[in-house]
């Protein structure tokens, strides 16, 4: 038996649609998830298109409201032909500089612009250049990993409001219409001043206790450089005096230390507290 029309149409859809694409079509279906499934103008034998809630509208806490026989107009960003669907965004559409703007970065491209909101989560940006967005205070967001190399205990000791900033682009987040930047790109790694051989010439270190855990002491040994002192387990029945020779430092106390492993992939250190006389003992409990 041939295939009809309508199924001829399904098989051939995929290719017939590229990312890019700017269609049309009529919502079919709202998700339970507040997604949408959408039946495209020339494709009616069923619903092809999809729509996700964070692809509707950017802001997400107060989005648009989109029912079932609404028309819309999306942009597709992604084909998926063993199921003859495509991935529909409302916002590039809703929002077509902004979009076209974002998704013309480059990885590794510079973006400057001035520092407009602090939050607990992170940075924004108001760029220098490319259209404001439509909702944050800025369409550069700079997450708090990507603020410095190193330990960050308040915003304000790397950033202020109404500060100029340079950051490396890392990617366009569809979500919620934004830069993704990192400040820390733009600055030495502290890492690279380290070399793979002080893991095994014995060389000693004096740093700074800045953290105490459950599983063992944090101790900087160079600026943006922390290491971890595992911690080993005290036999109950060893002697009062060789437990007395752990680590007993508390935050802010300078230590020696040996580094016994050093990760530069997973910017990893492990190290062994160095007593007077030069040996290396593990932290205590």
């Amino acid at each position: 038996m041939g295939a009809s029309s309508g199924d001829q149409g399904l098989q051939d859809f995929p290719a017939g649609i590229q990312v890019g694409d700017v269609l049309g079509g009529t919502v079919a279906e709202v998700t339970r998830t507040g997604g949408l499934t959408v039946t495209l103008d020339g494709f009616a034998a069923r619903p092809v298109g999809t729509v996700s809630s964070q692809d509707i509208h950017w802001a997400w806490n107060r989005p648009p409201v989109v029912d079932v026989g609404h028309r819309i107009t999306a942009q597709v960003i992604a084909v998926d032909p063993d199921e003859g669907e495509v991935r529909l965004a409302m916002t590039a559409t809703r929002h077509p500089e902004l979009w076209a703007f974002l998704a013309a970065r480059e990885p590794d491209e510079i973006l400057s612009g001035t520092v407009t909101a602090i939050e607990r989560f992170g940075v924004f940006v108001a760029l220098d250049e490319g259209p404001a967005h439509p909702v944050f205070p800025g369409v550069g967001f700079i997450s708090m990993a990507e603020l410095s190399w190193r330990r960050v205990e308040s915003v304000t000791d790397v950033v202020l409001i109404g500060q100029p900033v340079s950051c490396e682009f890392l990617q366009f987040d569809t979500w919620n219409g934004e830069a993704r930047l990192s400040l820390k790109a733009t600055q030495p790694d502290p890492f690279d001043a380290l070399d793979d051989s002080i893991a095994t010439d014995g060389r000693r270190f004096r740093g700074v206790v800045t953290k105490r855990l459950s599983f063992g002491v944090v101790v900087r040994i160079a600026d943006g450089v922390e290491g971890l002192i595992p911690l080993r387990p005290v036999p109950e029945d060893e002697v009062a005096e060789n437990r007395g020779a752990e680590v007993s430092a508390e935050e802010g106390d300078e230590v020696t230390v040996v580094v016994t492993a050093f990760d530069r992939a997973r910017r990893r250190v492990t190290l062994r507290a160095a007593s007077s006389d030069g040996s290396a003992h593990h932290a205590a409990p």
